[in-house]
């Protein structure tokens, strides 16, 4: 297809076409015969031409420039057309030179749905963009990039203006969008008028952002916002020059504001929660010509309803609190920021300083107030510092680790609460959790509370994960070295306010020998699992790790560990796991990282574990986890099977004693080891069972003794105890004494005294003090075997069994 450009002179407009950078020149443009890459045709030319490819948009790009003069003739005012018609579709770019007095106001009218400025590098949907710039003297400011469909309704500019308008070559866009009109000067560099009819969110830069603003220019912004809508600004990204002479600054006039205009820093929070339109306005300075530095702004602007509960304040008593700040936020804050196109949230410490992000510091009393539809897209963030320089001061002071109340009582979600605890090198940080007790968050056995505790063990040099803990488990206290960070972290909405109970304590202790200590009492019904710090990633080198597992004193613990072998290969030292009971005499189990770990045991007593880390030779750390159960103490079964047997053999002894006894009984008179028939035993301490004296009666004497009736060798193999020793016959050649021999008793009460005077009765044994001796004799003629058990106790007494030593004759 061939077209036909034509250009008036009196238009004094330039149609450039040309090849886009970086294509090859596959496809030319033919005039007649000849065949050229480009083609400009200039006022009063009339050209006919044709592309030697089907596809020329690919090649091929057109300029459309159009010089307006309105500083020696009358502007052509009213809305801007594009001309010429009938041109290549191809992308193209109109640009309209517009030359005006620097006296003179010129205005960009924009036609609906008006414009939006973005960011450079930023591109359109719909690929049509415009560009507007400001032509001051020989400088040349661009004012910004627009896309179709914003807030930007109109521009006005001092002096001349630049504008350009891209097209796709696909577009079917047949007007500008905007007109030109002429207008009073302005007195300032630009003013960018917005209207923004209801609940929206625009944002806007400064003149050639990100570069400089001109030096010691000034340009406003107007936005038109209906009187029942509020407004919020937000400065996001900004920059200052370094200032000579006056001071950078941004101005906002607020109509009803007794103080137009307010002044504000670029640092400063901005004004919020402003009814119907206002201005605002940035002012440079006159900078250093050595380092001028570079003023530039880039902010946000937020028209919102106003919210319902707008007037209620919130009171946060800070007063008492020291080293806390408090920050109120968005989620996913501050890593992720909430889209400029979101509805916000606000939080403000009074109705005009609102602002997305609000900082409390303790100290103070604080009545906040919130601009937001849904407060469940708040979060908040508190830090507390804890610190420690000498052990005298700090050593009996107990810290509760709990949020305090004044932030549990806001309607916004706590999200994290972190605890900083600082002490020298010689103090370290013990952490109890006196009733709830923590559970170790470990993949056999999960946290499921609505919060938990992250706790971190960090030097200038290394940083320890201790692991992450919850409530309602069986470590009852944690010793720490160094530093500690525990932060609180809440999941869902079950953290409600005041309802969790929390319990967590801490104390400064002196040095303790381990990285880290834990004391554990677990609960007799559970089983609980352990695992060593800094998982997955493992115990850092020459790390060493205790645990303490108390165990109840009727009970039984069974420990194991979930894997053989500890997994690493030692380059300097070795890697250890101690195990040992805490009682007297106690065997250390020892293995070391080239060893099989011991296998699943019993322990009877309160024990520790420790593990020991060395320099593994490769990346590769050590990680390690047990597991602790109970069950009551039961007796062993060997022992109960040992015990039956020993009183099975005691038993046949004792039976087949009765049985030579009562054999023997009935042909042999008396019998071994019997004392006389007239004589009676007694119990020790009882008098007057002795009618004669020791002399007048033949207790001592034996009648015989036969070695076939001594059986006390029977008993050698009674489970270890002494055997008794087997009685001999000697003659008798020493004094006789006036008491018989008495087996000296086991046990009687330390209250019985002995007494000199036999005539004094001395207090009689209870029936758990008597030692039952029994001397069995028998009387002649009697040959039954029942004979010595109806037998009455016959014969004189004289003195008891346990008469004092001043007796001459005691035959032992």
């Amino acid at each position: 297809a061939s077209f036909t450009i034509s250009l008036h002179k009196v238009d004094n407009t330039t149609v450039v076409i040309k090849l886009r950078p970086g294509v090859s020149p596959s496809c030319q443009i033919r005039i007649k015969n000849v065949f050229r890459s480009d083609l400009k045709i200039k006022p009063g030319e009339n050209v006919t031409f044709t592309f030697t490819c089907s596809t020329p948009e690919k090649y091929f790009i057109m300029e459309i420039q159009k010089n307006i003069d309105c500083v020696s003739g009358p502007c052509p005012f009213g809305d801007v057309h594009l001309y010429p018609p009938g041109l290549p579709r191809l992308n193209r770019t109109y640009s309209w030179d517009v030359k005006a007095s620097t006296k003179a106001g010129l205005e960009l009218k924009f036609s609906t749905p008006w414009l939006r400025q973005i960011e450079p590098g930023e591109t359109c949907p719909d690929s049509i963009s415009y560009n507007i710039s400001s032509c001051i003297d020989e400088a040349t400011v661009n004012i910004g990039t627009f896309c179709r469909n914003g807030s930007v309704s109109r521009i006005k500019l001092l002096g001349g203006a630049v504008m350009s308008l891209h097209l796709p070559w696909h577009s079917l866009l047949t007007t500008s969008g905007f007109n030109i009109a002429n207008r009073a000067s302005i007195k300032r560099l630009c003013i960018i008028e917005s209207t923004l009819k209801g609940e929206s969110s625009i944002t806007l830069m400064s003149p050639n952002y990100p570069l400089g603003f001109p030096e010691d220019e000034l340009m406003t912004w107007q936005f038109v916002i209906p009187s029942n809508m509020r407004a919020s600004v937000f400065f996001h990204n900004y920059s200052l020059s370094n200032c000579e002479r006056k001071e950078e600054r941004v101005e906002y006039y607020i109509p009803g504001s007794p103080s137009n205009p307010e002044v504000f820093k670029l640092s400063d929070s901005q004004p919020a929660n402003i009814a119907g339109s206002f201005n605002m306005s940035l002012q440079g300075c006159d900078q250093d010509a050595q380092n001028p530095g570079i003023l530039r702004l880039l902010f946000q602007v937020v028209v919102q309803p106003p919210q319902v509960d707008e007037n209620v304040t919130h009171l946060v008593d800070l007063s008492k609190e020291k080293n806390m700040t408090v920050t109120i936020h968005s989620e996913g804050w501050p890593s992720q920021i909430p889209l400029m196109s979101e509805p916000i949230c606000l939080i403000c410490k009074d109705p005009r300083t609102c602002d997305r992000v609000l900082t409390l510091t303790s100290g103070a009393v604080y009545r906040i107030s919130f601009l937001c539809k849904d407060l469940s897209r708040l979060r908040i963030t508190a830090e507390k510092g804890i610190g420690c320089t000498d052990i005298r001061w700090c050593q009996r002071k107990i810290y509760s680790l709990s949020v305090p109340k004044a932030i549990t009582r806001l309607p916004i979600r706590l999200h994290k609460f972190i605890w900083k605890l600082l002490a020298t090198d010689l103090i370290n940080v013990e952490i109890t959790s006196p009733s709830l007790k923590l559970q170790q968050h470990v993949p056999e056995q999960r946290c499921n509370t609505s919060y938990s505790y992250s706790i971190v063990s960090a030097t200038p040099e290394t940083e320890l994960n201790v692991g992450v803990f919850c409530p309602g488990g069986s470590i009852e206290k944690i010793q720490m070295r160094n530093n500690i960070t525990i932060s609180l972290k809440t999941f869902g909405k079950g953290f409600i306010n005041e309802s969790v109970p929390q319990d967590l304590k801490m104390s400064f202790v002196p040095h303790i020998k381990d990285e880290c200590t834990f004391t554990v009492s677990p609960n007799p019904k559970a089983k609980v699992y352990l695992q060593t710090p800094n998982w997955p990633y493992g115990l850092p080198p020459y790390v060493s790790i205790s645990w303490f597992i108390a165990v109840p004193s009727k009970q039984t613990a069974r420990l194991g560990f979930s894997k053989d072998r500890m997994g690493i290969a030692c380059e300097t030292g070795r890697a250890y796991v101690n195990i040992k009971e805490e009682t007297p005499g106690a065997e250390e189990t020892v293995r070391r990282e080239d060893e099989l770990l011991p296998q699943p045991r019993n322990m009877h007593h309160s024990f520790w574990v420790n593990i020991s880390n060395c320099k593994p030779v490769d990346k590769t750390q050590l990680t390690l986890q047990f597991w602790v159960t109970f069950a009551d103490k039961q007796i062993d079964l060997g022992i109960i099977l040992a015990v039956v047997a020993g009183a099975g053999v005691l038993t046949a002894i004792g039976l087949t004693v009765c049985c030579v006894k009562k054999k023997k009984k009935k042909t042999q008179n008396p019998m071994v080891g019997v004392y006389n028939a007239n004589v009676n035993t007694q119990m020790p301490g009882k008098k007057g069972l002795f009618g004669k004296g020791r002399q007048n009666n033949e207790s001592h004497v034996y009648a015989v003794i036969d070695d076939a009736v001594v059986y006390g060798h029977l008993l050698k193999e009674s489970n270890g105890l002494v055997s008794p020793e087997v009685d001999v016959y000697r003659p008798f050649d020493g004094p006789i004494g006036s008491l018989p021999p008495s087996p000296p008793p086991f046990s009687f009460k330390k209250d019985i005294k002995r007494s000199s005077n036999t005539e004094e009765e001395p207090p009689p044994l209870t029936d758990t003090d008597q030692d039952t001796y029994t001397f069995s004799h028998q009387k002649s003629g009697q040959s039954k075997d029942n004979g010595d058990a109806n037998e009455k106790d016959k014969g004189d007494t004289s003195v008891p069994l346990l008469e004092s030593k001043e007796q001459d004759g005691l035959v032992e």
